[in-house]
């Protein structure tokens, strides 16, 4: 049964000059993994987030190198702060000002600040007071670069394809994630952070004629509603109003939450512990992220292949509640291939039903509110789960990791469980393709 609860916004966002280029309508069924302009958009996105990771290894590596450990740590949490705080906002921007001109400003702001870093790091030492402020600019701009990404979607393909954007977009990150690392690492084995952050300059640079070559699809215009809207304050209220009142999108948030406030700690916090207390070492950890990735990258391919899972609701309920299984097994497995195979199936299932709520997100909501709905969803991802940190570390020296992971399990089935008990959102579906 198909969902019919998605509202129009009550004042359509306009479309900017920035974001008004002619629609493509020939071809519009065309899948998406065979449409240029889906194409050019993923080469950008897997640009920026190589650069995100070649960025992040760099700063680690020139933040331990520069000063004590602790003092290291504090230059790579500086990001968190600005981040969090400014997350709504930067969904308010996205929906008033089109979600590529944000994009575009954000990568051109990363790569300037990266390549003046680099710069200076080839003819001088300037300390731990650059990185750390290099690293807050960063906050700054991924508040206003996340919403904006998960608001671009609807502008370059029809609805019927934005599964398979959302399946495009997993592998795009996977790849990131995967290549990041060692590109980074040879860059500074090369010629040092300097190299690094050089590098990783270049790849949010790479991604702005990408950008740029993109053909939107404008929003529905009312003239007439476009002179009421109210200030910046009033969007956000505007938005966070639609967004409790819609009937699949305001429970879809309290599942986002509950699966992060689960999923995050063990998986970062949780599973160094686990390979230090198991005896698996580093390279332990190491397999079991990447078994982790295959099964997400595994899961993004069906979605980008198959293109719509049939009663998508009801599968994303039941795979967060089976994945929340396989996380609290990973604190009972003794060996690491095992333990290797759990996260396996950790990543088909919290990948599955992840892409899944971003596919319903994106499908459901009207695309004048996408930024507002999506900073909402990065601020409980990016925002509040990352402050479980602390807690998790805490609790494991007090319990061991098999009562946290057991806990984090049960938060995560709660989800599920909840996403279940909502008839509107346990009976959405995808459009067809």
């Amino acid at each position: 049964m198909r969902t019919t609860t998605k509202h129009r916004a009550t004042h359509p966002a306009t479309t900017t000059a920035g974001d008004a280029t002619e629609t493509p309508t020939a071809g519009a069924s065309r899948p998406a993994y065979r449409d240029g302009n889906v194409l050019r958009w993923l080469g950008a996105y897997t640009a920026s987030t190589l650069g995100d990771s070649v960025y992040y290894l760099a700063l680690s590596w020139a933040a331990v190198r520069g000063g004590s450990p602790a003092q290291a740590g504090l230059v790579m949490s500086v990001s968190a702060v600005p981040r969090a705080l400014l997350m709504l906002g930067g969904g308010v921007l996205a929906d008033r000002f089109g979600p590529r001109r944000v994009v575009v400003v954000s990568d051109a702001v990363r790569a300037l600040v990266v390549l003046g870093l680099a710069a200076v790091l080839f003819v001088a030492s300037p300390g731990l007071w650059m990185l750390a402020a290099v690293a807050l600019v960063f906050g700054v701009v991924d508040a206003l670069f996340m919403p904006a990404v998960g608001a671009l979607p609807p502008r370059i393909a029809p609805r019927d394809q934005l599964t398979r954007v959302q399946g495009l977009r997993g592998l795009g990150y996977r790849a990131g994630l995967v290549l990041g690392a060692p590109l980074g690492g040879l860059a500074v084995a090369l010629g040092g952070p300097a190299a690094a952050f050089g590098a990783a300059g270049l790849l949010f640079a790479l991604s702005l004629p990408l950008l740029l070559g993109l053909r939107l699809r404008p929003l529905p215009t009312d003239d007439a509603s476009a002179r009421e809207r109210p200030g910046a304050l009033g969007d956000l209220r505007d938005g966070l109003r639609y967004l409790r009142r819609h009937r699949v999108l305001g429970p879809l948030m309290v599942v986002i939450a509950l699966s992060d406030l689960g999923f995050v700690g063990p998986l970062n916090v949780g599973l160094a512990v686990l390979a230090d207390t198991r005896g698996w070492g580093a390279s332990g950890i190491g397999w079991v992220l990447a078994g982790f990735g295959v099964g997400a990258g595994a899961t993004s391919l069906l979605l980008t292949v198959r293109g719509r899972v049939p009663r998508a609701g009801a599968v994303m309920a039941w795979t967060l509640v089976l994945g929340a299984a396989s996380i609290g097994a990973l604190a009972y497995v003794p060996r690491l291939p095992a333990a290797v195979a759990v996260a396996v199936s950790i990543g088909l299932l919290a990948g599955l039903s992840g892409s899944l709520c971003g596919s319903l997100v994106q499908t459901h909501c009207d695309p004048a509110y996408l930024g507002r709905v999506t900073s909402v969803s990065s601020f409980f991802s990016l925002g509040v789960a990352p402050l479980t940190f602390p807690l998790t570390g805490a609790a494991i020296g007090l319990w061991g990791p098999g009562p946290v992971f057991s806990a984090s399990c049960a938060i995560c089935a709660l989800g599920g469980l909840y996403a279940l008990g909502v008839p509107a959102l346990r009976r959405a579906e995808l459009p067809g393709t």
